[in-house]
Parts: C-alpha cells; structure tokens; sequence
C-alpha cells in the first residue's frame, strides 16, 4: 500500500476539502441530470465525491487523479461501494486527461491543482478552459479556496503555491466573463471547516499513533503539523467556495 499525508488525512472524509457532502448533493440535484449522465471528476482524491454522485443519481463518472496512492484508496473505495460500473478510475494529470476526452456533461472540480493544463492557473484562465470542455446546456460544480480579505504577503505566496485564488465575488466573475452562468454560489459555514481541519488533524494523530516504525511516519507527521499551523493562521483570511455554474445551451 503506498501512503502519504494526502491518503491518510482525507480517508475518513465525505470530501477532501472543507465543504459539507449534503451541499454537493443538493447542487448536483440542481442539475437535474438524468441517470447515466456523462460526468467527471477532475483531482478526485479518493472519489468521494464521484461516488456519492454516482449512488444518489446514478451518475456516470471518469475520477481522475494523479496521486498514485490516492488512486489506490479511490479504487478500494470503488470497488468497496460496488459503483465499479458507474465510476471508472483513472490515474492520471487533469490537463492532459481532459484534452483528449469529448466534452461533458458535468464537471465536478474541487480544490484541483492546475486542472485545465500545466501552468494555467488563474481564475479566468481556468474557468474558460473548463467551460470550453463542457456540452451546451453542461455543468461545471467548482470548489475552491476563496480569500475573504487580503491576506499578508507570505500567507498568500504559501496558499497560491500552485493555484492562483479569487475571492468569492472574483470567482463568480471569472465564471461569468467565460460565458457561465453562475446558478447558485456559496460559502461553507465555520462547521464545515471545523469538521474538515478536525478531521484531518485526529487521522493523522491517530494513523501515526499506530504506526510509528514505518519510514513515512515522520513526514507525514511534520505535514499534519505545517497544516495546523497554516489554517490556524490563515481561517481568518480564507473561506471555501461552492460554485454551480452552467454552460448555456447555445
């Protein structure tokens, strides 16, 4: 089994990020799309999401990730669900992956790492690169960090290490100005982010607790406690957006 800080902080999490499981939900119902629905679910993590979505409205999803052992727990996760026909499993970089596939019907993306292309990483940039992948009338469910006041100049260098953020009026622009229609935009609530920090800090303490001589132990460690230390800091500057945007039909 391979394992890393990612796996073992985000296993018992519905969601790898800071947002409720039932406000997913309650978007994807927002699109009335029909069973077998052509989806995807780009940097899916452990495709939780792709899952939930593919159980509540028999959704079908390609999952992607290029985390080798996320991917691992993805495919446990999968088969230990018995939605192996309707999520298919692909480790794979985002970019790369949705270039060459047609377009969809829905795109589920959250707090994914440059997920139209190396290097593409603005707001803008990014939403019209999904938005040209999406079917008329398709779907696209972000999630992302969003910055509720200007942060210090180093707390910003740290968070935007791979993406660049909007705040939550800034990202419902950028959506707009590539020909989206914003249908519904929210905040996640201080519970939310409780339950997420919590749970991925008790995980870690918990899966270093039982397995103290494994080579990767000590790093995984030393990250759990950079993540502490970083959203105890940053919560004051950062919120986590949900965003439900549709391509329109024509």
């Amino acid at each position: 089994m391979s394992v890393n800080f990612q796996r073992v902080a985000y296993a018992t999490l519905p969601v790898c990020n800071p947002v409720d499981i039932a406000d997913v939900e309650a978007a994807a119902a927002r699109t009335g799309l029909a069973p077998g629905a052509r989806s995807l679910d780009l940097g899916c993590a452990h495709a939780g999401v792709a899952i939930r979505l593919a159980q509540r409205f028999g959704l079908a999803f390609d999952a992607v990730d290029a985390d080798g052992a996320m991917t691992e727990l993805a495919r446990e996760r999968i088969d230990q669900a018995g939605v192996a026909d309707r999520v298919t499993l692909h480790h794979a970089w985002s970019g790369p992956f949705l270039a060459d596939q047609p377009p969809y019907e829905l795109i589920v993306a959250f707090g994914t790492i440059e997920p139209v292309g190396a290097g593409v990483r603005e707001p803008a940039a990014i939403m019209s690169g999904l938005a040209r992948r999406l079917t008329p009338g398709g779907w696209l469910m972000w999630g992302d960090l969003a910055w509720k006041s200007e942060p210090p100049a180093p707390l910003r260098q740290v968070i935007e290490s791979n993406n660049i953020y909007a705040d939550h009026a800034g990202w419902q622009a950028a959506a707009r100005d590539a020909g989206l229609e914003v249908v519904s935009a929210q905040l996640s609530d201080d519970a939310a982010w409780a339950y997420f920090l919590d749970g991925m800090e008790s995980a870690v303490r918990d899966w270093t607790a039982a397995n103290p001589d494994r080579p990767e132990t000590a790093a995984i460690a030393a990250r759990g406690d950079q993540v502490k230390s970083l959203f105890a800091f940053g919560r004051d500057y950062l919120d986590f957006g949900l965003y439900l945007l549709r391509r329109p039909e024509t």
